[in-house]
C-alpha cells in the first residue's frame, strides 16, 4: 500500500508534473454520494484521494470542513462506515491510492490495531492524522508499518529545523506540507504563501521524500504557483468541499469532475517546474528510502527520534496527558514549556507574581461555615474563600501567572475561552492591567446565560466572540480559541483557563492555582494545628480542584473529593459527569476521560452551571481517579441548587453555581463524619453572575421542587 503512493509520486515526477491530491469528507453531502465523488475525482485527474473521517470537534479545520463533518455525523457516519465506503469503491474498481485523514479519537475508540488492520483490508494506503504527531503515535506508526501502509507526517511553517529533520526521518511515502498557518480553507482571492519556496527548500535539505503542499489551494493559478515553488504534489480540500455545498442537487459529482480536470489541465500541457524537469531534481528518487525503525512502545524511543531533550517531552499523569495537536502547535508548546520551566526556576518571576497578591487579594481567607456545619450535624465545614478574590473567583490566580509568562515570551495578544465567564473576566482584567489585547471566545448559549459577565469583559476592553457551533458552550469556545491560536502563533498566547489541553497547559494552570492548597495547609495549621480531614472542590475542567488537591496528594491522611455536575441526573443523557460516566479518549490535545459516543464522537453535555458544562476533564484528575487517590462524586442540578440555597441562607454567602455543587458535596460528606473532623471546600467563585439565571429559573417548577418561593 505504501508502495502505491511511492509509485504515484515517482510516475508524476517522470512526467514532469506534480501529483494532484484531493479531499472529501466521507458521508458528505450524504453517504450515497461519497463513492461517486471519489470516482469523479479520479476521473478528473486526482492521483491520491484523502477520505476524511468525520469528527465532532475538528480543531484544525475551517468552516467548510467543519460543516461537512457536522453533516456527515448527522447521517451517523462512523469510522466503520468510512471503511465500508472505501471497500465499496475498491470493489467497483477504484485504483487511485486513498489516505484516511482525520482526528485520532474515532480511531482510538475503534481500537488502534483494529483500525489500521481494517483500513488496510478495506484498501486504504495510509493515514494522515491531524492531531497525532509522531511522538504520540509510536504504537500507531508501528502498526502501520507492520500492515504495509503509510503514516504521513505534516510540516508547518512554524516547524523548527530540528523538528523538520525528525519528521523527515520517519516519512515513508511523502510529507504533507501545510502552506500557511491557520485552519483549512481556501479562497480564489487569496494568494499563496510567498515564503513557500523557502519552506520547501528547508525541508528538502533533510529528505529526498516527495513533498505535497496543501491549505489554501483554490484555483489553477494556485496549483501552478505551488508546483513552481518546488512541490511534488498539490493538495486541494476545502475548495472541493465548498464546491459540493454550492452544487445543485444531482450536480455535485459532475462539478467535482470538471473542477479537478480544470485544475490539472487535462488535455493541455502544463509548464514543467524546474525541480520536476527530466534529469533535474535527483533529490526525489522513485523509491524513497524507508523510514527509521519505529519502536513498539513509547518507553523505548531511540535518541535519534527525539526532537527535544527528555526534560521537555510531553508530561503524563499515568496514562493521561500528552500533546495530541496539529503539527503547527508542537514547537509553540515546546517554547511555552521551556518558558514555564525557566519561570519556575527563577526567584524573580515568583517575586513578581507574589507582588500582585495585593491586587488579587491573596491570601484568601479560610472561613468556618458554622451554621452550615450545624445544619450538616457532623464535621466542621470550612470555606476557602476564592470567591473574595479580585474578579470574584480563583481564575485571577492563573490569569496573572500566565500573563507574566506571556510577557516573558514576547506575546502581546491574549486569547482565552470561557464558560461561566469568570475566566474571561479574569483574563480581560489582567489584560487591562498590563495593556494587552484581549479576545475571549464564549459559546453563544453561555453568552445568553452569563450576560453580566459578557458586559464586564467588554467594559474591561476585551472583544467577546460568541461561538455558534456544536453545543454552543465551553467545548466549542475551546475549539475556536485553538483555531485562533494556530493562526496567530507569532503574536498570540492562548491563556487556557482550566487544567485541560495539551501539555504543558494542565501543569501551568495547576502551578498557578496550587496556591489555594498551599494556603489551606498553612491556615489549617494555624487555626487547628492539623491538616484537614477532607478537601472538596467542584470539577469541570478542574482548575480550582487541582489547585486545591495538589499539595494534599502526598498526604495519605487527607481525603480528596471532587464533585462533578450531574445535570438532569446520571441516569439521563443530560449531564456533565465525565469522570463518573466517561471513557478515555482524546480531545483538545489531551488524553483524558471524555463523554463520547461508542464511535468516538464527543457528545453534548448539560449542567445548570456554565463553568462545569464540559465533556472532558483535566488529565491529572483522570489519573487521580484511576489511581484511587481521589474520589469523584456527582451533584445534579437540583442538588446544586439546594447547595446554592443552603450557602446563601445559612451563611449569607451567594456562591457561584459551580461552587454550589461542592457545597452540596461537602455537606453530604460532613454528615458522615464526627464533629472533631474538618472538611475544607474551595468556594471557587461568587454567585453575582448567576443571580439573573436564578431569577429566571426559580419561578414555577424549580420553586416547587426546592420549596423556595421568593416574593417579587
Amino acid at each position: 500500500m505504501t508502495e502505491s503512493l511511492k509509485r504515484v509520486f515517482a510516475s508524476k515526477k517522470s512526467a514532469g508534473v506534480p501529483a494532484f491530491v484531493t479531499f472529501v469528507t466521507a458521508g458528505y453531502p450524504s453517504p450515497a454520494d461519497t463513492v461517486p465523488l471519489m470516482f469523479a475525482m479520479a476521473e478528473g485527474g486526482a492521483d491520491v484521494i484523502e477520505l476524511g473521517v468525520p469528527f465532532s470537534d475538528p480543531i484544525a479545520d475551517g468552516p467548510a470542513i467543519q460543516e461537512s463533518n457536522n453533516l456527515a455525523l448527522q447521517h451517523e457516519v462512523s469510522y466503520a462506515h468510512v471503511l465500508g465506503m472505501l471497500r465499496d469503491a475498491r470493489n467497483k474498481g477504484l485504483k487511485t491510492p486513498v489516505l484516511l485523514m482525520g482526528y485520532y479519537n474515532p480511531l482510538l475508540s475503534y481500537g488502534e490495531e483494529k483500525a489500521v488492520q481494517d483500513a488496510a483490508a478495506a484498501g486504504a494506503n495510509g493515514f494522515i492524522m491531524v492531531d497525532l504527531p509522531p511522538e504520540e503515535a509510536i504504537r500507531f506508526r508501528s502498526i502501520c508499518t507492520r500492515e504495509g501502509i503509510s503514516y504521513v507526517p505534516l510540516v508547518a511553517p512554524s516547524t523548527s529545523l530540528a523538528r523538520i529533520k525528525f519528521l523527515a526521518s520517519i516519512a515513508d511515502s511523502f510529507i504533507y506540507v501545510v502552506s500557511k498557518m491557520g485552519t483549512t480553507g481556501s479562497s480564489a482571492e487569496v494568494a499563496m504563501n510567498v515564503e513557500l519556496p523557502q519552506l520547501l527548500a528547508r525541508i528538502r535539505a533533510y529528505t529526498p521524500v516527495p513533498l505535497a503542499v496543501g491549505f489554501g489551494v483554490a484555483t489553477r493559478q494556485h496549483f501552478e504557483s505551488v508546483a513552481a515553488a518546488g512541490s511534488d504534489g498539490v493538495v486541494v480540500g476545502s475548495r472541493i468541499v465548498s464546491l459540493i455545498k454550492a452544487s445543485k442537487p444531482g450536480e455535485a459529482v459532475d462539478n467535482v469532475r470538471k473542477f479537478c480536470a480544470e485544475l490539472t489541465a487535462q488535455g493541455r500541457e502544463m509548464p514543467t517546474p524546474p525541480h520536476l524537469a527530466n534529469g533535474a531534481g535527483k533529490q526525489v528518487p522513485a523509491a524513497p528510502s524507508p523510514a527509521l525503525p519505529v519502536p513498539a512502545a513509547p518507553s523505548a524511543i531511540p535518541a535519534e527520534l527525539k526532537v527535544t531533550e527528555p526534560t521537555v517531552l510531553p508530561s503524563r499523569f499515568g496514562a493521561f496527558g500528552g500533546q495530541y495537536v496539529p503539527e503547527a502547535l508542537v514547537d509553540a508548546l515546546a517554547e511555552l514549556e521551556e518558558a514555564h520551566k525557566a519561570a519556575l526556576a527563577d526567584p524573580e518571576f515568583w517575586k513578581e507574581f507574589e507582588s500582585f497578591y495585593g491586587y488579587i487579594n491573596r491570601p484568601s481567607r479560610l472561613y468556618h461555615a458554622q451554621r452550615l456545619s450545624e445544619y450538616a450535624g457532623g464535621a466542621n465545614i470550612w470555606f476557602k474563600r476564592e470567591d473574595l478574590n479580585h474578579t470574584g473567583s480563583h481564575k485571577i490566580n492563573n490569569a496573572i501567572g500566565q500573563i507574566l509568562l506571556a510577557r516573558r515570551i514576547g506575546k502581546k495578544r491574549i486569547i482565552a475561552e470561557t464558560g461561566a465567564g469568570q475566566h474571561g473576566v479574569a483574563t480581560a482584567t489582567a489584560c487591562a492591567r498590563f495593556g494587552l489585547e484581549c479576545v475571549v471566545y464564549m459559546g453563544s448559549e453561555d453568552v445568553r446565560r452569563q450576560a453580566l459577565n459578557v458586559f464586564r469583559m467588554k467594559m474591561l476592553g476585551a472583544r467577546v466572540i460568541p461561538v455558534h457551533s456544536g453545543s454552543k458552550t465551553l467545548k466549542d469556545a475551546i475549539n475556536e480559541a485553538m483555531r485562533d491560536w494556530v493562526t496567530n502563533l507569532s503574536t498570540t498566547h492562548y491563556l487556557v483557563g482550566s487544567a485541560i489541553g495539551p501539555h504543558p497547559f494542565p501543569t501551568i494552570v495547576r502551578d498557578f492555582q496550587r496556591i489555594i492548597g498551599r494556603e489551606i495547609k498553612l491556615q489549617m495549621a494555624e487555626i487547628k494545628g492539623k491538616l484537614p480531614d477532607v478537601v472538596v472542590a467542584c470539577v469541570g475542567g478542574g482548575s480550582n480542584a487541582i489547585g486545591t488537591f495538589y499539595d494534599f496528594i502526598k498526604e495519605p491522611g487527607v481525603r480528596i473529593v471532587g464533585v462533578e455536575a450531574g445535570g438532569d441526573g446520571v441516569d439521563t443523557e443530560r449531564h456533565s459527569a465525565t469522570l463518573a460516566l466517561g471513557t478515555p479518549g482524546v480531545l483538545h490535545g489531551v488524553r483524558t476521560y471524555l463523554l463520547q459516543s461508542p464511535t468516538g464522537q464527543i457528545i453534548e453535555t448539560h449542567s445548570i452551571s456554565a463553568g462545569l458544562d464540559y465533556p472532558g476533564v483535566g488529565p491529572e484528575h483522570a489519573w487521580l481517579k484511576d489511581s484511587g487517590r481521589a474520589q469523584y462524586i456527582v451533584a445534579n442540578d437540583e442538588e446544586a441548587l439546594r447547595g446554592f440555597r443552603m450557602c446563601t441562607q445559612l451563611e449569607g454567602i451567594i456562591p457561584a453555581l459551580e461552587s454550589a455543587h461542592a457545597v452540596w458535596g461537602a455537606v453530604q460528606i460532613a454528615k458522615t463524619l464526627p464533629k472533631e473532623q474538618d472538611v475544607v471546600l474551595c468556594l471557587s467563585g461568587r454567585g453575582d453572575k448567576d443571580v439573573e439565571q436564578i431569577f429566571e429559573i426559580l419561578p414555577g417548577e424549580w420553586a416547587d421542587k426546592l420549596d423556595w418561593h421568593i416574593e417579587m
